[in-house]
C-alpha cells in the first residue's frame, strides 16, 4: 500500500451567488490554492507532488 499524506489545507475565497467571483473559472481557484500550499511548505519540491484532491462542498453558489 503507499503511503498518503495531507501536506496542508488551503480554501479558496467565496462569496453571495453571482458576486465578485461569478466570472471566476474553478481551474483558476484550484491554481490559487495550490501555489498557496506550495509557498507554504518552502522545503517542499514541487516536482514530488504526485496528485492533489479537491473537495467542493457547494458548486452552485
Amino acid at each position: 500500500m503507499n503511503q498518503a499524506f495531507v501536506y496542508d489545507a488551503v480554501r479558496t475565497p467565496f462569496g453571495k451567488f453571482g458576486s465578485g467571483l461569478a466570472g471566476v473559472r474553478p481551474d483558476d481557484l484550484a491554481a490559487h490554492v495550490i501555489k498557496e500550499s506550495v509557498k507554504r511548505a518552502p522545503g517542499l519540491d514541487p516536482e514530488r507532488i504526485d496528485e492533489v484532491v479537491f473537495g467542493n462542498a457547494n458548486g452552485a453558489g
